[in-house]
C-alpha cells in the first residue's frame, strides 16, 4: 500500500515524519514525501506510484477525476479494477480548521486516523437487486404541462399521457397515447409500475377524432382543446353529443370506467405527489416546479435498460420478534421505513410463516430498520456491521497511537452522509479557511462518511465508546426523513441512559441537525465527554446482540462510578429489559413461553415454573399480547446485579404448587388453573357429577374412569 499526501499550496501544517511514526512501517510507505502540487507539476510522482502496481491512497478528493484519468493514461499502470485507488479528504475535514492553525501538532492524530481507515480493504461484495426498464413512461398531470414534458422525453422514451383535469391544449396531431381520469392507485418501482385510473368524463379520448365540432357547438365553452368537458360549466343541452354522433366519442350516460396499465417510469406533475413518501420508489419522479421538472427529465432519459443496486439488508427470520401465532409484537422496522418496503407476514403460512417481508426493489438503503431492530433479525449489508466496526476501531486506534488524546483531546466520531453531509463539511472547511468567525472541524472530531446516517445504530455507537471514543455524533441535514430523526434520537436516548447509569460523565451521543455552516460549526465545539480508561480489544460481531453484550461488558468493567446501580432504567425504545408479572392473575398456562421468539422465557419440566433469562429479552411484547390473563408487562432496563452476570442466568419469575390427581396422586397442571376451570364449568350441563370429578384427574385416570364406569352411556346403547 502506497500513500501519497499533498499539502495543497502549503495551506496545512502536514508533518510527514510524524505520520510515519504514527502509522508504522507497514502503513507509511510514501509518507516520507509531502507533495505540494501533486495534481499539477508533481503529477509524475503519482504516475510512478501508479506504475508500481501497489494499492494507492491519495490524500485528495478535489482532483479525484484527474487522478483516475491520469492512471488510465499512464503506460504500465494497472486499471482500477485490478488495483483500487482510494481517495481521502484531509483538507476540509480538519486541515483548514482554526485548531490546527493555533496548534499544528494537533492535526497529526486525525490525519493518521483518516489515512489508516483509507488503507482498509473494501467491504465484501453483496447480492444485487436488478431492474429492467423498456422506457414506457407515464406522464400524469394537466394537459399543457404533460404535453411540454412529453416533448422533452418522447425522443428517448415511449411516452403516454394521463390528463387529470380539463383545461389546456392537446396538439391536433395524435402523436402520443392520451387518457384522462383520476388516479386511484399507483404502485411498483422502476420497470414494474402499475397505474389504475377512473375515467368519468363524457368524452372518450380514444374515440375522439379532434375534429373540434364539439368545441364549436358548446355554447358555454365547457369544452376546450384538452377535449374534456368541464362539468361545472356544462348545462346539459347536449349539442356536443349531436355533432359527435358519427364518432360517438361523447356519452353523458357512460358508466365510469377503470383502467389499469403497467409502465416502467412515472412522471407526476400534480400539485400533490401520487406517492407521498420521503423515499419514493426508483423510477417515480414528482415535479411541482420548473427546477424539479428539468432534474426529473434529465434522470428519466437515462432510465432505459438494465440496472442494479446493492441488496442493502440481510434478514434472519428465526430472530424476528414481529409476530408469533398470528399475534403481533415488535413493529419498529415497519413503522420507521419511509419507503414502505417492509410489511407484515404474521398471517401467512409456510415454513417461515409470520415475521416480516422486505421488498428489495423498494428498499433505498437507509438502514433505519436495522438500527431500530432489537433482535438483530435485520442487519445492514453495505457494509456489514463487522466491516463498519473495524473501520471505527481502526480510526480510534490510529488516533490514539498518534497521541490524539493528549494532543487534541479524546476523539469524537462525526457520522455523516456521503451526499449532503459531505457537502456541508466541505463547506465548513472552506469557510474556516476564509472566514475569521468560523473555526472549522476541531482537531479531535473525526468525520466518518456512511451511505445513510440512520444505518449505524446502538451496537456500533456503544462499541465505539468502548474502543475509546469520547462521543459519537450523527449529522443530519435535509436529506433524512423525520421518522429517521425520531428513531435515531430514541436509540440515542437509550444509549445515553446506559452511559449515564454507568457513571460516564458528559453527553456522549448526540443528533446534530444542521443545515448551514454556522449551525454545524457551533455544534462541533462541544467539550469531550468521559470515556473508558482502557479501550476494548473486541471486534464488532455480525450479530447485533453479541456486539451489544461485548460493549456493555467492557463499559461496565471500566465504569468510573464507585458503585454501579443494580439496574438502570431505560426509555421505551430499549432493546433490553425485564418482565413484570401479576402473580395474582397468572395461571401458569405458559402460553408466553411458546410466544417468545428469543428463548427469554422458559418452563421447568419438573414443576410448574416460569423462567426468564433477561439477557435474551428484546422487549418485543409478544408475551404481553399473548397472555390470556393480561398478567405481563414490559419493564425496560439494564440489570447489572452480580456484575452483570445475573441477567445472563435464568431466574424464576413465578411458580405454583401442582395439582395432584384425586385418583393416583400424580401431579398435573397447577392448583390455580384447575380450580379456575372447575369454577367456570361447575354450572355447565355437561360437567355435572362424575364428569366434573373427572376434571380433577390426570389424563390416564380420566380415561380409565370413563371405561370402567358401568353407568356411562356407550354409543352402542344409542
Amino acid at each position: 500500500m502506497k500513500t501519497l499526501i499533498c499539502n495543497c499550496n502549503q495551506t496545512m501544517p502536514l508533518d510527514g515524519p510524524a505520520l510515519q511514526r504514527a502509522l508504522g512501517p507497514a502503513a507509511s510507505d510514501g509518507l516520507d514525501v509531502v507533495h505540494t502540487l501533486l495534481c499539477r507539476r508533481e503529477a509524475g510522482a503519482f504516475q510512478r506510484a501508479a506504475k508500481s502496481g501497489e494499492d494507492l491512497v491519495v490524500a485528495c478528493t478535489q482532483e479525484q477525476r484527474l487522478f483516475l484519468e491520469l492512471n488510465a493514461e499512464t503506460e504500465g499502470a494497472p486499471g482500477v479494477q485490478e488495483r483500487p485507488i482510494r481517495f481521502v479528504n484531509l483538507r476540509e475535514t480538519g486541515g483548514w480548521s482554526k485548531d490546527v492553525r493555533a496548534r499544528p501538532a494537533t492535526l497529526t492524530p486525525k490525519l493518521a486516523a483518516l489515512l489508516a481507515a483509507a488503507q482498509l480493504p473494501d467491504p465484501e461484495p453483496v447480492a444485487t437487486v436488478g431492474y429492467r426498464s423498456a422506457g414506457r413512461c407515464l406522464i400524469v398531470g394537466p394537459a399543457d404541462a404533460a404535453q411540454r414534458a412529453a416533448q422533452l422525453l418522447q425522443d428517448a422514451l415511449d411516452v403516454s399521457l394521463l390528463l387529470t383535469a380539463p383545461g389546456g391544449t392537446l396538439p391536433q396531431a395524435r402523436s402520443l397515447p392520451v387518457a384522462a381520469g383520476r388516479v386511484t392507485a399507483l404502485t411498483g418501482w422502476l420497470g414494474a409500475f402499475e397505474a389504475t385510473w377512473t375515467s368519468t368524463n363524457p368524452i372518450d379520448l380514444d374515440l375522439c377524432t379532434r375534429c373540434n365540432a364539439c368545441v364549436e357547438a358548446c355554447p358555454e365553452s365547457a369544452i376546450d382543446f384538452s377535449y374534456q368537458v368541464d362539468l361545472a360549466k356544462c348545462s346539459a343541452h347536449r349539442d356536443c353529443v349531436k355533432v359527435c354522433d358519427a364518432a360517438g366519442a361523447i356519452d353523458f350516460q357512460r358508466a365510469p370506467g377503470e383502467t389499469t396499465e403497467r409502465f416502467d417510469l412515472v412522471l407526476d406533475l400534480g400539485a400533490e405527489p401520487l406517492i407521498g413518501l420521503h423515499q419514493p420508489p426508483q423510477g417515480y419522479f414528482h415535479a411541482a416546479d420548473e427546477a424539479q421538472l428539468v432534474s426529473a427529465v434529465l434522470r428519466l432519459r437515462g432510465l432505459v435498460g438494465e440496472f442494479e443496486k446493492p441488496k442493502f439488508f440481510q434478514y434472519r427470520h428465526k430472530l424476528c420478534a414481529h409476530s408469533r401465532n398470528e399475534r403481533e409484537g415488535c413493529t419498529a422496522c415497519i413503522d420507521v421505513c419511509s419507503a414502505q418496503a417492509i410489511s407484515s407476514r404474521r398471517s401467512e403460512n409456510g415454513p417461515e410463516k409470520g415475521g416480516i417481508a422486505v421488498n428489495p426493489n423498494l428498499c433505498v438503503g437507509c438502514g433505519a430498520c436495522t438500527t431500530v431492530c432489537p433482535s438483530g433479525a435485520l442487519t445492514y449489508a453495505t457494509p456489514t456491521p463487522a466491516h463498519q466496526g473495524r473501520r471505527l476501531r481502526t480510526l480510534l486506534a490510529a488516533y490514539r497511537q498518534a497521541g490524539g488524546p493528549k494532543l487534541a483531546g479524546d476523539a469524537a466520531l462525526l457520522l455523516h452522509s456521503q451526499g449532503a453531509g459531505v457537502q456541508l463539511i466541505d463547506a465548513l472547511g472552506r469557510a474556516a479557511r476564509t472566514e475569521p468567525a468560523v473555526r472549522g472541524v476541531p482537531a479531535r472530531v473525526i468525520p466518518v462518511d456512511v451511505f445513510h446516517t440512520a444505518s449505524v445504530g446502538l451496537d456500533l455507537w456503544l462499541a465505539a465508546i468502548a474502543h475509546g471514543a469520547s462521543q459519537v455524533w450523527v449529522l443530519m441535514t435535509d436529506e433524512e426523513a423525520p421518522d429517521y430523526r425520531a428513531a435515531v434520537a430514541a436509540q440515542m436516548a437509550v444509549g445515553q441512559a446506559l452511559l449515564d447509569g454507568l457513571g460516564y460523565r458528559g453527553r456522549h451521543l448526540r443528533l446534530i441537525e444542521a443545515r448551514d455552516v454556522v449551525a454545524l460549526d457551533a455544534a462541533l465545539q462541544a467539550e469531550p465527554a468521559q470515556t473508558v480508561a482502557q479501550p476494548a480489544g473486541f471486534a464488532v460481531q455480525a450479530d447485533k446482540r453479541a456486539t451489544l453484550d461485548l460493549a456493555l461488558d467492557h463499559l461496565l468493567a471500566q465504569a468510573p462510578a464507585r458503585s454501579v446501580p443494580e439496574a438502570i432504567a431505560l426509555p421505551a425504545a430499549s432493546p433490553f429489559g425485564s418482565l413484570q408479572i401479576d402473580t395474582g392473575k397468572c395461571t401458569m398456562c405458559l402460553s408466553c413461553v411458546g410466544a417468545c421468539p428469543e428463548s427469554a422465557l422458559g418452563d421447568n419440566p419438573e414443576r410448574p415454573q416460569l423462567r426468564f433469562t433477561e439477557k435474551n429479552c428484546v422487549q418485543c411484547g409478544l408475551c404481553v399480547v399473548t397472555c390470556p390473563e393480561d398478567a405481563l408487562a414490559l419493564a425496560p432496563r439494564l440489570w447489572l446485579a452480580d456484575g452483570g452476570k445475573a441477567r445472563k442466568q435464568p431466574r424464576v419469575l413465578h411458580e405454583m404448587q401442582p395439582w395432584a390427581c384425586v385418583k393416583c396422586g400424580k401431579p398435573f397442571g397447577t392448583q390455580k388453573a384447575i380450580e379456575g376451570m372447575l369454577t367456570k364449568l361447575a354450572g355447565h350441563s355437561m360437567f355435572q357429577g362424575a364428569a366434573l370429578e373427572r376434571l380433577k384427574m390426570c389424563g390416564d385416570c380420566r380415561v380409565i374412569d370413563l371405561h370402567t364406569n358401568p353407568n356411562e352411556v356407550k354409543i352402542t346403547d344409542l
